[in-house]
């Protein structure tokens, strides 16, 4: 889905330059190397609440993984600051290198600190969106494209609070086994489930106003409100039932509302 982000600020930039192109692989090796560190500082966690994962299973040693996750994440500083050099400007690889930091940290630390984790999780989402931006843009000279990112990353940092939240929800478990001081945990999950349903809501309010200030044509609040249906019901059902069975629903409800987002997003910039 970051990949995405960055293929979408493309579509609606209209443009594809070589930097883009590395911002792409740029992300993917950065967002790998965050979910690699993820699953090596959770593997306690991961066997109590999904022992199938390849470290809790033993397919993949502890050792191997932090090698892995170090690996991915010097490759994507070494593309960040080859799009440094080839824009001149050396702002998207101080965002890579940042974002690296950011995610090496939350897994260590942050995610287990109520609001915080979920805080830096969609800021790093809706980064994605703005790095594109800013290459495009300094590409182009043409600083509105990177208010456009502006605009959608914060759309998408707003659904992905939601969808943080709802995840601690789920895996309340084991994490509270870990010590970790998640808001489930800490306020539990009735006020849990209304923090995620307001986000939910206030982004399906919210949206219109990308076609409002002409960002995006009429078909994207066509295929938009196909979205907003979906994030609509996911606010419901995690107000009605907060089990991890249906936290774990919902958490897919809300991956799948924002891929059709982002398939709006693409679809209204023509």
């Amino acid at each position: 889905m970051a990949v995405i982000a960055v293929i979408l600020i493309g579509i609606i930039g209209q443009n594809y330059n070589l930097p883009l192109l590395l911002g792409m692989i740029t992300v993917f090796l950065a967002t790998s190397g965050g979910n690699v560190i993820n699953d090596y500082f959770d593997h306690k966690i991961d066997a109590i609440n999904k022992p199938s994962r390849p470290i809790p299973s033993g397919r993949i040693s502890l050792k191997n993984a932090y090698s892995y996750a170090s690996i991915l994440f010097g490759l994507a500083i070494i593309f960040g600051i080859l799009i440094g050099y080839l824009l001149d400007n050396f702002i998207p690889t101080l965002i890579v290198s940042v974002s690296s930091l950011l995610m090496f940290y939350y897994g260590k630390t942050l995610k287990k600190i109520a609001l915080i984790g979920n805080i830096a999780i969609s800021f790093l989402t809706g980064l994605c969106f703005v790095f594109a931006g800013i290459i495009i843009g300094v590409y182009t000279s043409s600083p509105g494209i990177i208010h456009i990112s502006c605009y959608l990353g914060f759309f998408a940092g707003v659904m992905t609070m939601a969808r943080e939240i709802t995840k601690d929800m789920e895996d309340i478990e084991g994490d509270k086994l870990e010590g970790a001081k998640t808001l489930p945990i800490v306020y539990g999950n009735k006020l849990s489930s209304i923090s995620t349903s307001i986000l939910m809501v206030l982004a399906c309010v919210l949206s219109p106003i990308l076609y409002l200030n002409n960002i995006f044509n009429v078909y994207f609040l066509v295929i938009l409100t196909l979205a907003i249906v979906i994030f609509l019901y996911g606010a419901y059902s995690i107000l009605k039932d907060q089990t991890p069975e249906n936290c774990k629903n919902v958490s897919k409800l809300i991956k799948i509302g924002m891929m059709i987002a982002f398939i709006s997003f693409a679809i209204g910039s023509f």
